[in-house]
């Protein structure tokens, strides 16, 4: 069960990540230039039928494999290696909910060429978020990052 759980989220942030990476270097440079926003409304919109789900199943496997560390209680302790993971992996949780709901709630529905520049910045934010989860994650089997 650990080895699917794994798998899962490991794919999980293979979507996210490599979504957002692609998104960030491959689009909005162009839509920032031209403050064209339909190439960025296309992607969002197909984006978000994976990258939604994919978030979901990123931190459902997360939490659980957390609980498989350390008890919920010590996740937020930041006491030794493993707990100081889990406690950065959830803190980048609540930055990533924190862009998201903005994002869903302030710029996409406005979304137009004279805020795109505000867009840009959400994006390179929650792509450096999602690179972070990553090498956070990595910390786990490599023996620490933070």
């Amino acid at each position: 069960m650990y080895q699917t759980l794994l798998v899962l989220h490991v794919l999980g942030a293979t979507v996210w990540t490599g979504g957002h990476l692609v998104l960030t270097l491959g689009f909005l440079p162009g839509a920032v230039k031209t403050r064209d926003v339909t190439a960025l409304q296309a992607f969002e919109a197909r984006f978000e039928r994976i990258g939604i789900p994919a978030l979901v199943v990123q931190v459902l496997t997360g939490l659980e494999l957390a609980r498989r560390y350390l008890p919920p209680s010590e996740w937020l302790s930041f006491d030794g290696l493993l707990a100081r993971h889990v406690g950065v992996k959830l803190v980048l949780l609540a930055v990533t909910l924190g862009l998201a709901l903005h994002a869903r709630l302030r710029l996409v529905p406005k979304l137009d060429g004279s805020n795109v520049r505000a867009l840009a910045v959400h994006v390179v934010l929650i792509t450096l978020v999602s690179v972070l989860f990553v090498v956070v994650g990595i910390g786990f089997r490599t023996g620490g990052v933070v």
